[in-house]
Order: C-alpha cells, then structure tokens, then sequence
C-alpha cells in the first residue's frame, strides 16, 4: 500500500484573483452589450427604425408569401412583408410596410404581381407605368395580378402528348401523309418515264400522245400559214423587180386627183358661165352652147373617174373572191 503524498508547500499556490467577481460581470455584461448593439444595428440595416406607411395587397391564393419577404420595385425592395391574413371573404391580405423614403414611387395607377417562377421562390413586384399621377395614399388596398409558370406545366404536358399522338397518327403505315409520299412516289417514276409531265397531266398516254399528234399538226398549220401570207405579201406589195397592188393603186390615186382637179376646174368655169347668163340676158343663146360644151366635158371627165374607179375595184384584192383555203 503506496502512502499518500505530502501537501504542497504554502509558498507554491497561486495568489487569489483580486475582485473576480465584479470582473466576471463585467465581461458578461460586455458580451451582453455587444450582442444587443448587433442586433441593433442589424435591425437599423435592416429598415426596422425607418418610418413606413402600410400597403394592403389583396389576392385569393398567397402561397410562396412569407412574413419578411421583400417588394421590390424595379428590382430594389421597397416595402417588406409584415402580416398575412385571411379576410371575412374568402381572399389574403398582405399587409406590407413600405419605406416612406422610397414610397414616391408608388402611385394611384400602379400595378402590384404576385409571380411564382420555375425556378426560385415567390416575388412581389410593384410597376409604375405614368410617375406623374398622384401618389399613393397609406393604408391604400390594391388588388395583385397573380403570375404562375407552374399553373401551366399540366396543359403544356397535355399539349405535347396531343402533339406527340399526331405525330404518331401521321407516321403510322396506314396514314394519309404515307399514302400521300406513295403518291408522289408514284408521279415522279411516271415523271421520268417517257411522256413526262403531259402524261402526268393528260392522266394517261393515249391522250399524250394525241396531244403531240394535235401539236405537230398545229405546227404544220402554222407553217402552211406563213407561206400563205407571205404569198399574200408578194401579192399585195410586190417582190424585187415585179411591182404589186398597193404602188399601182398608188398610181391609179393619183390619176383620181387630177381629174378630180380637172373636174374642179370644169365646174368653176360652169359656175363663171351662170354667172355671166345672169347678168347677161340677150347673150341666153350663147350662154347655153357654152353650158352645153362644158356639160359634155364635164360628163367626160365623170365617165374617166367612173372607168378609174373601175379599174381601182378591179385591181383591188378585196373586190375579189380570193378565199383562202387551209389544208
């Protein structure tokens, strides 16, 4: 059995902290002021000693809203959450608290949203479209626009497989767009086999090929027709060295002038004599041979234009029969 040891000695223990106690209280109460001034100066960033003015957003479904979430505007909070409650009728209200320093920019006509994305949480968001309107007054209610992606996923799911099932209906063996590429599948061989595209109009190759006999008899039309015409031509204005019709009607006008001028003449000299047999009476015998002689010539000059006329119908193709038969 060992024996215990021996008490230190006196001189060796540690001298006792003078007023430890108060000292002890001392740092408590630091830490204690440390953390309270922390907190302080956590609510003063956070807005909590601002003065605000109270906004009610009412809207029937207020899920993703939580107590402390931002409204921002423009994208910079602006207000935050302070309550949500439920009204007598049915809907939420949203009591958020709205810095006074930055409610100038909310006005009577501005529009409140109340978005769920995809991604990400709940926003609460304030658009001023005209800032000129008068502002909006503490305590003012305004209804919210509720926007929800997430609403719409189950009709996308449903459109897609509608979509789907017509793709499938389309690409089916038995489908109309199958029957349809048989088709063309179809035209194009008959498009390149002999015939081509008229026997893919006319829908079969008798009537393509009485369509090219009916083309190559139309050209042989055309060709006879030329000839024709220009036969007529030789006729009408003459080849190189054989004059035609048209210089010798030219000639035969020309002798019509004369003795049209001829017969101008004859009938103003018709016209001197009358008046001559007017104003001279005793001279009637006279006057009425000279009548007589101008009167012949001037039925000699009625007889040449009869014979030129003539002569003009005879020369004429037209006054012809000149019937011309096609092959």
């Amino acid at each position: 059995m060992t024996e215990p040891l021996p008490p230190p000695p006196r001189e060796d223990l540690l001298p006792p902290v003078q007023h430890l106690r108060l000292k002890a209280a001392a740092v408590l109460l630091l830490t204690l002021a440390l953390i309270v001034g922390s907190a302080l100066y956590l609510l003063y960033a956070r807005g909590a000693f601002e003065p605000t003015q109270p906004l009610v957003l009412i809207t029937d479904d207020s899920e993703g809203v939580s107590v402390g979430m931002d409204m921002s505007f423009s994208g910079f909070p602006i207000g935050r959450v302070r309550r949500i409650e439920l009204a007598g009728d049915g809907n939420v209200r949203i009591l958020i608290d709205v810095a006074q320093r930055d409610a100038h920019w909310l006005r009577e006509s501005s529009v409140f949203t109340l978005v769920r994305g995809l991604v990400g949480g709940t926003a609460i968001k304030a658009y001023s479209g005209v800032l000129t309107d008068p502002p909006l007054p503490a305590g003012a209610e305004r209804p919210v626009l509720r926007g929800d992606a997430t609403a719409e996923i189950p009709q996308l799911m449903a459109t897609a497989r509608q979509l789907l099932d017509n793709l499938q209906q389309l690409s089916a063996p038995d489908s109309a767009l199958q029957a349809t590429l048989g088709q063309l599948r179809q035209t194009s061989e008959r498009l390149n086999a002999p015939g081509g595209a008229l026997g893919v109009l006319m829908g079969n190759e008798q009537d393509a090929r009485k369509v090219l006999q009916t083309l190559e008899r139309t050209q042989q039309l055309l060709a006879r027709m030329d000839a024709v015409v220009a036969r007529a031509d030789r006729q009408v204005f003459g080849a190189a060295g054989t004059p035609g019709l048209v210089p010798e009607l030219r000639a035969t006008v020309v002798q019509v002038n004369g003795l049209l001028q001829d017969t101008r003449q004859s009938l103003t000299r018709v016209d001197a004599v009358l008046a001559e047999a007017q104003a001279v009476g005793a001279n009637a015998r006279e006057a009425t041979t000279d009548l007589g002689a101008l009167r012949a010539e001037v039925e000699a000059n009625l007889r040449k234009l009869e014979g030129l006329m003539n002569d003009i119908q005879r020369k004429w193709p037209f006054a012809r029969d000149t019937e011309l038969k096609l092959p």
